[in-house]
């Protein structure tokens, strides 16, 4: 008795510090429009504001990281593939969709587009187990759907090289997720966190100098919230807290929570990009957005609620047909 009251508090530790974890990224995430948009109305292309980020997180981890790995890279070469997906997909890709995505069809959209990864993630499961999700699991998406909708508010005219864009990008989030759900155990979330950082920035800036991707830079200062700053400014602001911290704390709160109540989470990225510019630009919230931002939060909800599926050995004796679990899917490694 007293090791399954022990085994109930570690859990419930693990799934607050978990939530704690994945509000703390969703908000990271979410002030990084902030200060990358300044340093775009300077003259600086996608690809070349992604690369100084992510340039930034990597210093910045790649120490941590072979502290957290005690200078064993092993672990690093035994799951390769993981980690290469994660760089490229999970990381580069998505940031390089999300910015040529915008520059063709509303953010708004392109925002939508992205934030279906964790109902991408459903269906895909659903697809490979045969079972249909809980109910609960049903309600909760089409909730937290619903409330992207009223949050976002898509509209304008399309273009269909911008929606592959935002494919490419919601498919890198559930890429990203996914990834952090079945890293394995001896693989701490800063070294994959640092490792995806590094490769990405060299995969970027190889990609970036053979001229399909251009790096356009522009040194003079950009105007930050009112205020002149040097270019540097903005780009450390977002390597160190919207980059480096935000997907070291993402892939630990979903080591903690799992792949799909770990990416609906993440939804809350869109209601703190909404309160930080409300806050620091001065855009003020409707009363629809303020909807919308309850019902994303009442769909992570129903994603808590879901039940456990049951043993075989239980299912037998309720006299009920064994459920599998609806948990992360098997990337190559």
């Amino acid at each position: 008795m007293t090791s399954e009251v022990a085994a109930v508090s570690v859990t419930g530790s693990r799934g607050a510090s978990g939530v704690v974890l994945g509000l703390a990224a969703g908000l990271a995430f979410g002030a990084g429009g902030v200060f990358i948009k300044p340093l775009l109305e300077a003259g600086w292309s996608p690809a070349a504001a992604v690369l100084a980020r992510i340039s930034v997180a990597a210093l910045v981890l790649v120490v941590p990281g072979l502290v957290a790995l005690r200078f064993d890279l092993r672990p690093l070469w035994r799951a390769k593939w993981t980690v290469l997906l994660y760089s490229c997909l999970a990381i580069v890709g998505t940031q390089v969709a999300f910015y040529a995505s915008i520059a063709r069809i509303p953010v708004s959209m392109t925002l939508l587009i992205e934030y279906l990864a964790p109902i991408l993630l459903v269906v895909v499961v659903w697809l490979r187990t045969r079972r249909s999700p809980q109910r609960v699991v049903l309600g909760g998406s089409v909730l937290a759907l619903a409330g992207l909708v009223l949050v976002i508010g898509p509209g304008g005219d399309l273009d269909v090289l911008g929606l592959l864009y935002a494919g490419i990008a919601m498919v890198g989030v559930a890429v990203y997720y996914v990834v952090g759900a079945r890293v394995d155990e001896d693989l701490p979330p800063v070294a994959l966190a640092a490792a995806g950082f590094v490769i990405g920035a060299i995969v970027l800036a190889a990609v970036g100098f053979t001229g399909l991707l251009p790096l356009e830079v522009e040194w003079s200062p950009v105007e930050l919230l009112g205020m002149s700053v040097p270019w540097f400014v903005p780009v450390l602001i977002v390597g160190l807290i919207s980059t480096a911290f935000a997907y070291v704390a993402g892939i630990a709160a979903i080591a903690r929570l799992g792949t799909r109540l770990a990416s609906f989470l993440g939804l809350s990225e869109v209601v703190f990009a909404a309160i930080i510019g409300w806050i620091l630009l001065g855009e003020v919230l409707s009363v629809i957005q303020i909807l919308g931002g309850v019902l994303i939060l009442a769909g992570i909800i129903c994603i808590r609620l879901e039940r456990p599926a049951l043993s075989n050995g239980a299912a037998i004796e309720l006299g009920v047909e064994p459920v599998p679990t609806t948990g992360a899917i098997t990337q190559p490694r």
